[in-house]
């Protein structure tokens, strides 16, 4: 696990960015693991600007969401799908049909999840999965004391998790109580991982998950047992880091001789 303590939310938003330029150059039909909420946007923001500016390409790419609401339309403002098209999806040459986010609406939650999973596998896999974290730990929706080996499937979210999101909606009763979501199983099967991670109010959580023990009690903890996992947190994501000073050198030292190596040794 490399762990990057960037300056801003901006560096981290183009660490993030570097990372997912570099594998699309290296192989233009990638398969990328997409995640939603208010880290990645600017992530997200900088993928659209080097697309338009620079030309990035997307036309091969193929993406996974981690999850999405139940019962929610994909037309709807607080869908995972309406965020995906209006913050990345509608602003890049990505081919529709290569787009996969779970779909809310299904009337068969289990063979849809079942298909959800044989799909990454038809593919071939995620190469790069893009993660954030929730304040009790969890990642996509896999809350406390989900399986470290769980797979895609109906989760019901935590009280905390539903007010957490309750900003979102006009009416916290509108929050919705379940969601599709990919397991921590399978996110572990993805080749990379990227977890982003921003402000003081993650830092502790941060700290749990990356120095603290393995526990299905904190889902992002799993990450520790990945081969290649980069860990990219603003400052205040990483004040509580026990060892920030060490990932700080790391990083500058990667920079200073080998700037091609961030993300990349760990």
């Amino acid at each position: 696990m490399e762990i990057i303590v960037a300056e801003s939310y901006e560096q981290m938003s183009r660490l993030a960015a570097d990372m997912i330029e570099r594998q699309l150059l290296r192989k233009p039909s990638s398969v990328l693991g997409l995640a939603t909420g208010s880290t990645p946007v600017g992530f997200y923001q900088e993928l659209v600007r080097r697309h338009a500016q620079q030309g990035l390409d997307f036309s091969k790419v193929i993406t996974f969401n981690l999850d999405e609401y139940l019962d929610l339309s994909p037309s709807h403002p607080q869908s995972y799908r309406y965020f995906m098209d209006h913050n990345l999806f509608n602003f890049i040459n990505v081919d529709p049909k290569n787009i996969h986010v779970p779909y809310g609406h299904t009337e068969e939650v289990d063979e849809f999840c079942d298909w959800y999973e044989q799909e990454i596998k038809r593919v071939g896999g995620i190469d790069i999965q893009v993660l954030g974290i929730g304040a009790d730990g969890h990642i996509a929706f896999n809350e406390p004391g989900s399986s470290l080996g769980s797979r895609t499937r109906l989760k019901t979210l935590t009280k905390q998790t539903i007010d957490d999101n309750a900003r979102f909606f006009d009416n916290p009763e509108e929050v919705p109580r379940f969601a599709i979501t990919m397991g921590v199983g399978t996110i572990l099967e993805a080749k990379e991982i990227i977890l982003l991670a921003h402000g003081a109010k993650k830092a502790e959580i941060v700290a749990q998950a990356l120095e603290g023990p393995i526990t299905a009690q904190v889902s992002a903890s799993a990450l520790q047992m990945h081969r290649h996992v980069t860990v990219i947190v603003d400052a205040e994501g990483g004040s509580l880091l026990k060892r920030a000073d060490y990932y700080r050198w790391v990083f500058e030292e990667k920079k200073r001789l080998v700037p091609r190596l961030i993300g990349k040794v760990t």
